[in-house]
């Protein structure tokens, strides 16, 4: 399982993303659209994505703006959830953060051109 946080970006873009996960590790939960928070606060979305090697293939999605993602989970479970977001996005590493079993990553990602 893995953890994905999505901030600086809108409401639209954090869908897109999510939608690009669901897509590539298909799941029984339901398609939740993000909701803007009340108020002037920033968003923070986050989403929890169990990802399988047997990965359904993406191609490009369109973001409005840059997207700062993190990422947490087990190494290979990380790893796999990024390789889906390469797949869409361009993704630039931020940083990351390893421990002995689990992996924090923050990405940031763009528009594929």
């Amino acid at each position: 399982m893995v953890t994905v946080s999505l901030t600086g970006t809108s409401r639209e873009d954090a869908a897109s993303v999510f939608d690009v996960l669901r897509t590539a590790f298909p799941t029984d939960r339901s398609l939740d659209v993000p909701e803007d928070p009340p108020g002037s606060r920033p968003a923070v979305w986050t989403a929890e994505i169990a990802p399988a090697d047997d990965r359904i293939p993406t191609g490009p999605a369109p973001l409005e703006g840059p997207v700062s993602a993190t990422l947490q989970g087990g190494c290979l479970a990380v790893d796999l959830l990024r390789e889906a977001l390469n797949g869409a996005f361009a993704v630039q590493e931020r940083g990351t953060a390893s421990g002995d079993q689990e992996k924090e990553v923050d990405l940031r990602l763009g528009d594929k051109r």
